[in-house]
């Protein structure tokens, strides 16, 4: 795809995901994410990217301080702390300890696992916040 081209499809208003859609994107970027925010909010390209930056930032930084992140009908994201442990070099079969470690979690909301279910019982009525995960900018 030449550049030009790219940037044109760049502007486009695309659903994210689409049933059946082999060619729907498995990631989503920040890019995206902040060109979602410009779309929904109305604040400009640069403040849309600027909010959303803070609030990844806010996040990361809780999280690495140690501190649990809940954002409501989404999940809670818990570090969690893994103790040493032994493991196996499947190539050699030679036992190695694993040290500790912390993992990042993420435990998904009921309302976030009734959605990506395709259950019925969620409320037909999109949150404020939809439209981030349902717009795709690529």
């Amino acid at each position: 795809m030449t550049r030009e081209a790219q940037r044109a499809y760049d502007h486009q208003r695309l659903p994210l995901f689409q049933k059946g859609d082999v060619m729907a994107p498995k990631t989503v970027t920040r890019a995206q994410l902040g060109e979602a925010v410009y779309q929904e909010v109305g604040l400009s390209r640069r403040d849309s990217t600027t909010l959303m930056e803070s609030v990844l930032k806010e996040v990361s930084d809780a999280l690495a301080g140690g501190e649990s992140v809940k954002i409501s009908s989404f999940g809670s994201f818990i570090v969690r702390e893994k103790g040493q442990r032994t493991g196996r070099n499947p190539k050699t079969g030679e036992e190695v300890p694993i040290l500790p470690r912390k993992v990042l979690v993420l435990r998904a909301s009921h309302v976030l696992k009734d959605r990506i279910n395709g259950s019925k019982s969620v409320s037909s009525t999109p949150s404020p916040g939809a439209a981030l995960f349902e717009t795709r900018v690529d």
